[in-house]
Formats: C-alpha cells, sequence, structure tokens
C-alpha cells in the first residue's frame, strides 16, 4: 500500500515580542521586569503550521537569536515533516561549530515547532503523539530574591492559591540569612510547604558545602545550581556531602551535557530545559537517560513538556 509523502517545508516565520510580566523576578543578578520571547513557525505546503516559542532571557539576544533562525531556513526548506530526521541532519551541519548558546537556542526552536507542527498533522496533542496521555502534574510557585519579608509575603500568596511547593532564589552574603529567608518562607507558607531553593551558580563547591552543611537542618526538598552548571566535579563533590538532593540541569546544551553530568554523579535530581537540551528531540533522549539511571526529572520553564 502507497504511503502518501509527509508535508514539505515551506518557509520559517520569524518575530519577537517582548511581553511585559505582571510581576517582576528579582535576582541577585538584577531584576527580571519582561520576557523576550522569539516566536517561530514552521510553515508547510500541505498548509500546516507549527509553533514555538524560546525565551533569550535578554532583549539584547532577541535579534540575533531570530536572525539564526531565519538563516537556519534554506538548510531545511524543502525537508520533509520528520522532526527527528532534520534535528540529525542539522546536528551533523553545526557539529564544527557547536550547538550551544543562542544556535542551540535557534535549532531548539525549530525541532519544537516541527514537533507541534506533526502533532497538528494528526490532529492530536504532542503527548498523545507521543504515546501518553494528559494528566496533572505537581508545580511550584516561584519566589524571588526578595529577602525576609518579600519572600514570606510571596511564599503567603502561593499557599492561598493552592500550590504545595514553592521556589526561592537565595546565596545572600551569609548562610545566616539563606536561612532567615527559608524559615521566613515555611512560617508564612505553612510546615506542609515543600521548599526548594537556587543558587544559580553564585557559590564555589567549598563555600556551597560550607553552606549546606548549614541547611541540611532545614528540610528542603533540593539545592538547586549552587555552583557553575558544568562544573561536574564541583557539583559531585557537593552531592557527596550534602544530606539535601542536588539539583541541575536548566543549563545544561544537549543531552551530551546530560550523560557527562550522570556520569559523573553531579547531581540527585535533573531538570532538563527543552529550549536548552535540543528541543522536544533532545528532551526525549534527556527523558530517556534519567530513566535508565532511576534519576528523577522534571522541567524548566517549559510546562508543557512536563506530560511528554
Amino acid at each position: 500500500m502507497a504511503q502518501v509523502p509527509m508535508p514539505a517545508l515551506q518557509a520559517l516565520r520569524v518575530r519577537t515580542v517582548r511581553v511585559p510580566m505582571q510581576h517582576p523576578h528579582q535576582t541577585a543578578s538584577g531584576i527580571v521586569s519582561e520576557s523576550p520571547l522569539v516566536l517561530t513557525d514552521a510553515v508547510f505546503d500541505d498548509g500546516t503550521v507549527g509553533h514555538s516559542v524560546v525565551f533569550t532571557y535578554t532583549p539584547a539576544a532577541l535579534k540575533p537569536t531570530a536572525d539564526l533562525i531565519r538563516n537556519f531556513e534554506g538548510l531545511v526548506k524543502g525537508d520533509r515533516l520528520a522532526p527527528a530526521e532534520t534535528e540529525q541532519k542539522l546536528a551533523r551541519r553545526f557539529r564544527l561549530l557547536g550547538t550551544q548558546g543562542l544556535v542551540g537556542i535557534a535549532l531548539s526552536a525549530i525541532d519544537m515547532a516541527l514537533w507541534d507542527a506533526l502533532a497538528r498533522r494528526h490532529a492530536t496533542s504532542l503527548i498523545r503523539l507521543l504515546g501518553g496521555v494528559e494528566k496533572p502534574i505537581p508545580a511550584y510557585g516561584a519566589i524571588g530574591y526578595d529577602g525576609v519579608e518579600g519572600s514570606a509575603r510571596v511564599a503567603e500568596d502561593w499557599a492561598k492559591r493552592g500550590f504545595t511547593g514553592v521556589k526561592a532564589k537565595i546565596g545572600y552574603p551569609t548562610v545566616q540569612e539563606d536561612v532567615a529567608v527559608i524559615r521566613a518562607i515555611r512560617s508564612a507558607a505553612g510546615g506542609s510547604m515543600s521548599i526548594m531553593v537556587d543558587y544559580n551558580q553564585c557559590l564555589t563547591p567549598v563555600e556551597a558545602v560550607q553552606r549546606l552543611r548549614v541547611l541540611d537542618d532545614e528540610d528542603l526538598t533540593w539545592v538547586e545550581e549552587p555552583t557553575l552548571a558544568h562544573d561536574y566535579a564541583g557539583h559531585a563533590m557537593i552531592a557527596r556531602e550534602a544530606k539535601t538532593p542536588i539539583q541541575c540541569g536548566e543549563n545544561w546544551w544537549g543531552s551530551l551535557d546530560m550523560q557527562h553530568a550522570i556520569d559523573a554523579q553531579a547531581s540527585d535530581y535533573v531538570m532538563p530545559d527543552v529550549m536548552k537540551i535540543g528541543g522536544v528531540t533532545g528532551w526525549l533522549r534527556s527523558a530517556a537517560l534519567a530513566q535508565t539511571r532511576g534519576i528523577r526529572l522534571s522541567n524548566h520553564l517549559w510546562p508543557e513538556t512536563a506530560r511528554s
């Protein structure tokens, strides 16, 4: 029986937007007051259109990222709708340049749009296309680098809205200040609230070990990225010394980074970012890696991938 060929890619339509945040997010390195986003449409000759969104962190990276996606159009125009095949083609093309940074984000934007197009062509959701079903997933509320009073106020609000977990930015000048924030959050949100903290890579491994010896008494769900994301040996040392689980992954570029981290035993949990890990194709590889090692996996920023 003859098979109907998949549609061919005609164009990539790319545009940028800057979305103001209702509640600006305070971090140790500054205030995030807007979301700079690149929107990509993958247009096929049968009328199918797939969509993707990527986040560039800073408006300065908006135009360069959008330009990269537009420049990559010539490499994929005319390709049949087969996301994994296109991902491999592009990976070979960029082997020498590398697939990190803005190049990696641009490649992920294309991959995510292709998977969306494939799901739409089959008139289904991505999760059902991949063999799963829709189901509720646990989520936590975000708390910025807001100090004792601000962190407590935000935590209380998340608790009132029914959230059972919160994650707070810490890394104050002293560990005593970190502890004060954590205890204020617990007091405001209630003893049953799961509390996670994120250092955003601001400590050396030795500093992290010293702080975690104190934080181990605070009943935290996890401590995220205490040191540089790609210092796998440093994170492995911290994970060995700490009783509290270590969480890493949002800054890994591709599943090979994740493999190196797992091999080094750099973290107890993993949190890949679909935009950095290689799009939906990279996410699937990473989820498989975590499953084979029995490591619990969550997503960074992109809740729609959590069901996948």
